[in-house]
């Protein structure tokens, strides 16, 4: 007997229902980013490895899904490294490339491979899959969607109020309520040299960058089995409770870091950020996302430079939904120093699992036909194939009920199918040279001309 079949751990199949409301996602996210001038690109699932490792800190390459070479794979491979299990040594022997951990590092590659044809700065979105060798959890997969946006060429910190823009409107359009939380990695680089720990700012941040997921125990004993003394863990704890307002945070931290130049620019920078955001966020046209200076705030990817940017649904206990940042010189590692670059990367997968949670999608987002047209027989077929061709042609979801069946059976097929509209084509309806439109919701039903039809249906859009 053949084993039963299988998707692999972390990955999913989407029903037709599931891909409407997908659909609605990306949609609603790649409208805004048009809205707001940014072209869209894509790159292959897969990468050099070269390209990839590195990147992301020493938890994100373990977390890399890496591809075999093709052919006779262990011709040339140093056969000691098997017997030893040296597997990391190994699998670079092994492997060349791998499939895409995000779209920042290959759209940094992208960048530097097609400068020659870009105008800086540089506006792109990209929806696309990617995936990591996480362990599956709810909210979080192994090959999942991103839609970024990132902005390069640029050095402005009117970048990244825009981007605030951009999260505040796809969320006001999806009806979730959210935070967003704001630091800067010169402020927490300033805070590792406040705690007589300069040299050790990706230790740190990789360790409180788990803190929502591990509690804060867990992130200080990390920290103590790094190295970094009990003192220096002492000294950290109360700056990443800093509470009160984002203003009153703001001036702590420029008394704690009031010896660190790079800290104390961080922290003006914050300030300018968050200053031009709250102002536009008290304009109507912007929504109402509240923004939140985070010091806790850490995102360990290690490209980030400047301003970093994660997203919280207020309503619904998942991680992040969104994040993003200020990275100034990710191009440096394909020969293009000095590029600055800022982004934000949208969850579409956690985002669809919000709007479920909280039933936020709208009620028309599974219709994928508008109206259904009867078949009754060979003339009356005829004909609906030829006014369904009318309606699509007008840009109305037409399809035409392929057998001829009972009434009982073809309108059941419509409610299971979510079609709002049945048209009617029998005897009477071919005589006349008419349809009979009937709304499954409610039951009413009308003799009219195809034009007429047409009209009405419009006129609910």
């Amino acid at each position: 007997m053949a084993n039963k079949p299988s998707t692999p751990k972390g990955t999913r199949d989407f029903s037709p229902i599931e891909m409407a409301r997908r659909n609605y996602i990306f949609d609603t996210i790649k409208s805004v980013f048009r809205l707001h001038g940014f072209n869209q690109i894509e790159t292959p699932a897969m990468e050099n490895l070269s390209t990839l490792m590195g990147k992301y800190g020493e938890e994100g390459d373990k977390l890399l899904f890496k591809i075999l070479n093709s052919g006779d794979y262990l011709r040339g491979v140093d056969h000691q490294l098997i017997d030893n299990g040296e597997t990391l040594k190994l699998a670079s022997q092994l492997c060349e490339k791998g499939l895409r951990y995000d779209l920042t590092v290959p759209f940094a590659r992208y960048v530097v491979m097609h400068r020659n044809d870009l105008q800086m700065p540089f506006r792109r979105f990209q929806i696309q899959p990617v995936w990591r060798a996480d362990r599956p959890q709810k909210g979080r997969y192994r090959e999942f969607y991103q839609c970024d946006a990132d902005i390069v060429g640029s050095d402005s910190l009117w970048n990244e109020v825009e981007l605030i823009d951009i999260i505040r409107e796809v969320f006001k359009r999806l009806k979730i309520n959210v935070a967003i939380k704001l630091n800067n990695r010169k402020i927490l680089a300033g805070i590792a040299e406040a705690i007589g720990q300069p040299d050790r700012l990706i230790d740190i941040t990789v360790a409180i960058d788990k803190l929502d997921k591990i509690g804060l125990d867990a992130v200080n004993a990390e920290m103590l089995e790094k190295g970094i003394s009990q003192e220096s863990v002492d000294r950290l704890l109360p700056i990443l409770q800093l509470s009160g307002s984002n203003e009153e945070q703001l001036e702590k931290l420029r008394e704690i870091l009031a010896d660190s130049e790079t800290g104390l620019k961080g922290v003006e920078e914050m300030a300018t950020v968050l200053a031009h955001a709250s102002k536009a966020e008290n304009a109507d046209t912007n929504g109402g996302a509240r923004i939140d200076l985070d010091v806790s705030l850490a995102r360990g990817l290690n490209y980030y430079t400047g301003t970093i940017i994660e997203v919280k649904a207020l309503d619904y206990q998942i991680g992040s939904i969104t994040g993003g940042g200020r990275y100034d010189n990710l191009t440096g590692v394909f020969g293009m120093p000095g590029l600055s670059g800022v982004g934000i990367s949208f969850g579409a997968d956690r985002i669809y699992d919000v709007l479920e949670g909280l039933d936020l999608y709208p009620a028309d987002v599974l219709e994928s036909t508008k109206v259904m047209f009867t078949n009754f027989g060979e003339n009356e077929m005829a004909y609906a194939q030829k006014a369904a061709a009318e309606f699509r042609a007008a840009g109305i979801a037409t399809m035409v009920y392929p057998e001829t069946a009972k009434m009982k059976k073809q309108f059941s097929y419509a409610d299971a199918m979510n079609i709002p509209y049945v048209a009617i084509v029998g005897e009477q309806e071919l005589a006349e040279g008419k349809i009979t439109l009937k709304e499954m919701g409610t039951g009413a039903q009308s003799l009219v001309s195809i034009t007429e039809a047409i009209e009405h249906l419009y006129g609910l859009d």
